[in-house]
């Protein structure tokens, strides 16, 4: 017969256990949307770099490869694991996170400059946010990604920032999935 403090040592043992356990389904899934976001955001901003007149329709394209990328994943996990990973909600989510960014650069009149800039800074917030919530990974990525972005809005003039913008945030995206990953 084990003792009360034996008990409450085992409970932690298996409460830390199923954190970790919890974590890492997490970030597994999560790598996969770093990468596939990174390759895109990459694809994007190359692609307004050498055709800056249709860098818009550019993004409208990622933003409808991501939804199918995300449905794809969803797809895959539901069918190796039995496990819902994306459901209405989370197209829901995206939809009124995307929804709220183009209130505010209609309203706040940003030129594609600034554009560029907000839009990876505005979703790693949400990134940070995660990272209360469910692990580290997620504060250091947004926090790296939203820093070198600054520094690049600053310092880079002209359309080169879109080179900067595809190495750091497509980049960036890509290290912090491969990283993810690892955990």
């Amino acid at each position: 017969m084990i003792d009360s403090k034996q008990a409450t040592d085992a409970l932690a043992d298996i409460d830390d256990t199923v954190r970790r356990v919890r974590q890492s389904r997490i970030y597994q899934v999560s790598s996969l949307v770093l990468l596939m976001w990174g390759v895109l955001a990459f694809v994007g901003n190359i692609a307004g770099w050498f055709w800056p007149r249709y860098g818009l329709y550019f993004w409208f394209a990622v933003y409808a490869v991501s939804a199918i990328g995300f449905i794809a994943l969803g797809a895959y996990h539901r069918s190796k694991n039995r496990i819902r990973v994306f459901d209405g909600r989370y197209m829901l989510t995206f939809a009124l996170i995307a929804a709220f960014g183009i209130f505010c650069c209609y309203f706040g009149h940003f030129t594609p400059r600034q554009q560029t800039v907000f839009w990876p800074i505005y979703i790693m917030l949400f990134y940070m946010m995660a990272g209360v919530w469910f692990g580290t990974a997620f504060l250091v990525i947004g926090a790296t990604i939203i820093a070198l972005t600054l520094i690049g809005y600053v310092y880079i003039p002209g359309i080169s920032l879109l080179l900067w913008m595809a190495v750091i945030n497509g980049g960036g995206l890509i290290v912090g999935g491969l990283w993810m990953r690892r955990s």
